[in-house]
């Protein structure tokens, strides 16, 4: 997911595509422990998704704060 189209969503659906992305990449961690992945990357693109979507989060949260 591109920081753009993160931008463009509102704060509800921010904290809901977190809560998605975070089961995920439970989830995607569990079957790795299983059964190793194909592509191991996809790993690591969940983990920078979810750290996106926090960080648009928490920018939000300081700009409200600020005013």
């Amino acid at each position: 997911m591109k920081t753009s189209e993160i931008k463009e969503l509102s704060t509800s659906d921010l904290l809901e595509r977190i809560d998605t992305e975070k089961t995920n990449l439970v989830r995607m961690k569990l079957n790795h422990a299983i059964t190793p992945l194909e592509n191991t990357m996809k790993l690591k693109e969940a983990k920078l998704t979810v750290a996106r979507l926090l960080t648009e989060l928490r920018a939000r949260e300081l700009k409200q704060k600020s005013n």
